[in-house]
């Protein structure tokens, strides 16, 4: 579980370092959420996730502003919501 989380983090290019997915960054931000929460990390470690969940929810939130965007220029200027069919 805070494998995959630390390993991410330990990357040197932010930019490589993406997750390819909404849906994966949301996991792996959660999963590091529980590493930070567990109180077993070192200081150094806690100062890397802290920084890698910060890019992960950027990447979350620009993604969602992203398909809202969409759904505003389908919808017309009135933002709808979303209803899977």
């Amino acid at each position: 579980m805070a494998k995959s989380a630390s390993s991410s983090a330990s990357s040197t290019s932010p930019a490589a370092a993406l997750p390819a997915s909404y849906e994966a960054a949301l996991q792996e931000l959660e999963e590091l959420v529980d590493s930070l929460e567990s109180g077993q990390l070192p200081l150094d470690q806690l100062l890397t996730g802290y920084q890698r969940g910060a890019q992960l929810l950027k990447f979350c939130r620009d993604k969602l502003e992203a398909v809202e965007t969409q759904i505003k220029v389908l919808e017309g200027t009135e933002l709808k919501p979303w209803v899977q069919e």
